[in-house]
């Protein structure tokens, strides 16, 4: 049985790493800290702007360009892999169509697209003719008000007191409280003190968190539809994502490697041989057969920026492409060029010399790594996740069998 490292536990290493389990590889993922889906939305963008708001994702896909990272990855790879996101979230987490986008609202009260998204937001897709916006007095990064004044003048707003008990105020304290009987009940009780007849209520999205049926109970409860605005991060959508995709990666028996830093890669003979993990007492050394960089980029810790403003990739020394004579621009609300850098990959996500170069043949790259995409403001950065990691557990299932 061939021997695969996947290097982080974000949406892309999840993705990768399963698949190839699924292929009956060996696989181990190793991550310091939890990936980045706990600081997302628990949503899935393929592509929301190009720069104009994009009504089809996966023509946008097609039509990508170099060094867009959807221009290597295709449209095949990329709806391949959001397929296998689907599957593996299950319907209680992501419903909606890959091809088409939808606007929900955001904390701040503006629209935003994606084409998945948990069923817990449907009812707030469509602008209802009667909508009120209702916040959970104590929890704070949601104002109820501001919402529904950004959303619309004819959307009210109210605020209720539903206590969460000892856990205190936080999101997760109300999210474990509405995970119950008792804490749904309270929750009710109160929405229908300022709920009119007729109203959809969007809530700050809090409504469960192992129980991912929390807010269809509170619904068929209060008898009108409910549904949830996500909250700055971290996010309770985030957290119920990427708790079904571990589990789903350890039911395809992932092996994983928690807390633990990589602090070099072994290379013999121009490939890659293990990794050197980090571990109590004394360094431990992972051998494989191929290895999976799903670091993230310069916001995930995957590149770094040394004091004379330098980029580069810690592990390997990889080559980047999007490096200009000046990364950082003076002004703070325009797009900044260090965003592009990344590494460039071939169709099989080899990280290459620019040139076309691979530089070792078991070396493969996906998610956040790759150049080329602002992937927060194009909301591409679910799409290039799972397209990478697709092509990436083909290419080692093709070169590996």
């Amino acid at each position: 049985m061939k021997n695969v490292t996947v290097i982080g536990a974000g949406l892309a290493g999840l993705l990768t790493a399963t698949a190839l389990a699924k292929r009956d590889f060996a696989v181990t993922c190793v991550y310091a800290g939890v990936g980045g889906l706990v600081l997302q939305p628990g949503v899935a963008d393929v592509f929301g702007y190009g720069p104009e708001l994009v009504a089809s994702p996966m023509k946008a896909v097609a039509k990508a360009s170099a060094p867009h990272p959807y221009a290597v990855i295709g449209e095949k790879a990329t709806a391949a892999g959001v397929e296998l996101l689907r599957e593996l979230a299950g319907p209680k987490l992501l419903v909606g169509d890959a091809d088409v986008n939808v606007c929900l609202p955001t904390a701040v009260g503006a629209w935003r697209p994606t084409c998945l998204y948990p069923p817990s937001m449907a009812a707030g897709v469509k602008a209802p003719e009667k909508l009120v916006i209702v916040g959970l007095r104590g929890l704070r990064d949601f104002n109820p008000a501001l919402i529904a004044g950004n959303l619309g003048a004819d959307v009210r707003s109210a605020m209720v007191d539903v206590a969460p008990g000892p856990g205190g105020v936080i999101p997760l304290a109300y999210a474990r409280y509405f995970d119950t009987a008792e804490g749904q009940q309270a929750l009710v009780d109160a929405l229908k003190e300022v709920v009119q007849d007729g109203e959809t209520v969007g809530l700050p999205a809090v409504l469960g968190l192992e129980n991912l049926d929390a807010w269809r109970q509170i619904e068929d409860a209060l008898g009108q539809p409910v549904f949830e605005i996500p909250l700055p991060p971290p996010s309770l959508p985030g957290w119920r994502l990427n708790n079904a995709l571990v589990k789903a990666a350890t039911a395809a028996g992932v092996r994983f490697w928690r807390g633990s830093k990589v602090v070099e890669v072994v290379r013999e003979g121009g490939v890659v041989t293990g990794v050197v993990v980090e571990s109590a007492g004394h360094d431990s050394v992972i051998a494989c057969d191929a290895l999976v960089l799903a670091v993230g980029g310069l916001a995930g810790g995957g590149l770094v920026v040394d004091d004379n403003q330098v980029i580069s990739e810690p592990l390997l020394g990889l080559p980047l492409a999007g490096v200009g004579d000046e990364p950082f621009n003076d002004d703070p609300l325009t797009p900044q060029p260090m965003w592009l850098v990344g590494a460039s990959v071939d169709a099989g996500m080899h990280p290459h010399d620019g040139s076309g170069k691979v530089l070792y043949p078991n070396l493969f790259a996906v998610g956040g790594l790759l150049a080329g995409s602002v992937r927060w403001n194009e909301k591409t950065t679910q799409g290039i996740a799972a397209g990478s990691a697709f092509a990436a557990a083909e290419a080692i299932a093709e070169e590996l069998k």
